[in-house]
């Protein structure tokens, strides 16, 4: 009799959290949605192309990396088009990442000094790595090896500290 009632209440916390994000989906977007409406769904398409691509032949983290990179493109231009060229609203730019269509995080990582190439999130936590320092991608390019190229592991980044 437990194990039912348990269970029963996860299927209806899942049934609800799906209704959620259908509701979600029907919020009305803003007025000036047209203008970044078509760069949105390029981004979509090349993103589910991305996720059903064969990943047979590559190493397990080779296979999220275009991934990472769309996802990378998609935030850097809602970035550029609010605060640089600031040609969409705010009400569209918070839009935008309510609706996970940017990450909010390093659209705030690319507002500080030293930070504004920044690839991933991944690449400055220090918890993924065995002597608590920065990812490779993050070392200054003056300071590596002509010779050596460089991959981060996380999202194939060649460098973005300069």
């Amino acid at each position: 009799l437990q194990t039912s009632a348990i269970q029963i209440r996860f299927f209806k916390l899942k049934s609800l959290s799906k209704m959620h994000r259908i509701r979600a989906r029907r919020e009305i977007v803003p007025k000036d949605w047209e203008v970044i409406e078509s760069t949105m769904e390029d981004f979509d398409r090349k993103m589910r192309e991305a996720q059903s691509e064969p990943h047979e032949g590559k190493r397990k983290v080779e296979s999220l990396w275009p991934i990472f990179r769309i996802h990378h493109q998609r935030s850097r231009y809602l970035f550029e088009m609010y605060y640089k060229k600031k040609e969409i609203s705010k009400e569209l730019y918070q839009f935008c990442l309510d609706q996970k269509l940017a990450d909010a995080a390093l659209i705030a990582k690319w507002k500080k000094p030293g930070f504004e190439n920044l690839c991933c999130l991944r690449c400055i936590q220090t918890r993924d790595t065995n002597f608590g320092t920065n990812c490779i991608c993050r070392v200054p390019k003056t300071k590596l090896d002509e010779a050596r190229i460089i991959e981060c592991v996380h999202c194939g980044c060649r460098g973005c500290s300069g």
